[in-house]
């Protein structure tokens, strides 16, 4: 079965962000999937997450999958510093941050401007893609129905600043640092050492005690023969593959997520989670290192329409983005399918 699908890039001018500072020229790329209703109430927001691009996210949109594109108007729009949209690596004078709001501000008026929706029937986000779903509900109560937090939070955790802090540093020792995550050439030491560090974050230390990051261990696994070849292969070439300084434009974005942390807001958590009128399916996973199940826990009194829904997983957060793990795939698509019904 095969169903509609557009792209392209919105041109969206000179940008005025949070900080004062100007995005100039600021390009917002997307793709969408399946076909906007004639009175445009079937529209999915699908943001990217960290490092990820909207062929990254496809897997999981189909008539069977969670997403399914021939009921829904699926809209990926893809987040600043990836490498489609204006991003460090082809943007001179790319600014020092792009926050969240500042994404989702362009997104909206992309949407309007390009397809005339004022209003979303849901934002699904993983990740990053998370954060941006919870500011979607809170910046735009009135135009959001419901959202789906799949392993993220509405304000970055500070145990999770000290895990992307580090992946910092980690790029700033690099001989090729000159300042404001810019780099003179690419530093292929400092990412290769970025994606080992990222490797015992993404997954469980229960998930490493089962083995499933090798072939050997129980099904499903990761498939490596052994973990230097797992730790090459999952993780160095794949942050190897990315510009540096998109790889840290973005952690300063995730960093700074804070769905309170606006002029609507002031800075006060609860009073931007009361102001949610959407209704909110907060799936964290059991065993995330990012985004945990108690940081959601915290955030339920306050939120007027919730359910917590943990994925009971010990993939930690990748969990949340089971390409190859078919019972995690299974949960969200239930889970996910159930709240869009209701």
């Amino acid at each position: 079965m095969t169903w509609a699908t557009q792209q392209g890039v919105f041109e969206a001018g000179s940008v005025t962000l949070q900080s004062g500072s100007i995005l100039s020229n600021a390009r917002l790329s997307w793709k969408t999937y399946g076909t906007l209703s004639p009175a445009r109430d079937n529209v999915i927001v699908y943001p990217t997450s960290y490092g990820a691009q909207h062929p990254d996210l496809e897997w999981l949109i189909g008539p069977d999958s969670v997403l399914d594109p021939t009921r829904w108007f699926i809209v990926i729009p893809d987040m600043f510093a990836n490498g489609l949209s204006s991003s460090p690596s082809d943007t001179s004078d790319y600014p020092t941050l792009v926050t969240v709001h500042d994404n989702v501000q362009v997104q909206r008026t992309a949407l309007r401007t390009l397809f005339g929706i004022d209003r979303v029937a849901c934002v699904y986000g993983w990740s990053m893609g998370a954060l941006q779903a919870y500011h979607w509900a809170a910046l735009f109560p009135e135009a959001v129905e419901r959202i789906v937090v799949n392993c993220g939070v509405a304000r970055t955790a500070i145990h999770n600043q000290v895990f992307l802090r580090g992946l910092m540093a980690t790029l700033e020792s690099a001989p090729q640092h000159i300042g404001n995550g810019r780099f003179s050439a690419e530093p292929r030491a400092a990412k290769r050492a970025f994606g080992r560090i990222y490797a015992g974050w993404a997954l469980s230390q229960d998930f490493y005690r089962a083995g499933l990051h090798l072939a050997s261990g129980p099904t499903p696994n990761l498939g490596a023969p052994d973990l230097d070849t797992f730790l090459r292969t999952d993780w160095e070439e794949r942050f190897g593959a990315r510009p540096a300084a998109n790889m840290y434009a973005q952690l300063m974005t995730w960093d700074a997520a804070d769905i309170s942390a606006n002029a609507l807001y002031d800075g006060d958590l609860e009073r931007a989670l009361r102001a949610i009128r959407a209704k909110v399916l907060l799936m964290p996973g059991a065993t995330d290192l990012y985004f945990r199940t108690a940081d959601n826990e915290a955030e339920l009194p306050f939120l007027a329409q919730a359910a917590l829904k943990p994925i009971p997983s010990i993939w930690g957060h990748r969990a949340g983005n089971p390409v190859s793990n078919p019972a995690d795939a299974r949960f969200i698509k239930d889970a996910v399918r159930d709240w869009l019904n209701h």
